[in-house]
């Protein structure tokens, strides 16, 4: 004869995973009204030591790491030459 099982600790799971299903979809919602942000991806170029010197020097004075900096000038030199 089979025994029915009836164990509280499925329930529990089962519970469990719902509200953790709950609370990622609370947690992953996006605010609506705020733009998705992108990934950034890695990229790499060589250019000679003293230039990147010079230039970690002016972002520094601007009060920006080299990566930041990098990011403003293309984004400034896009600017300048789309509005040609």
């Amino acid at each position: 004869m089979a025994l029915k099982r009836n164990s509280e600790s499925e329930t529990e799971v089962l519970n469990e995973s719902l509200s953790g299903q709950k609370a990622k979809q609370l947690f992953s919602k996006e605010i609506s009204s705020a733009p998705k942000k992108e990934k950034k991806i890695l990229t790499t170029f060589s250019i000679e030591p003293s230039f990147k010197r010079e230039l970690e020097e002016l972002f520094s004075s601007m009060g920006l790491g080299w990566a930041a900096g990098i990011r403003f000038s293309l984004k400034e030199f896009s600017k300048k030459h789309t509005e040609d």
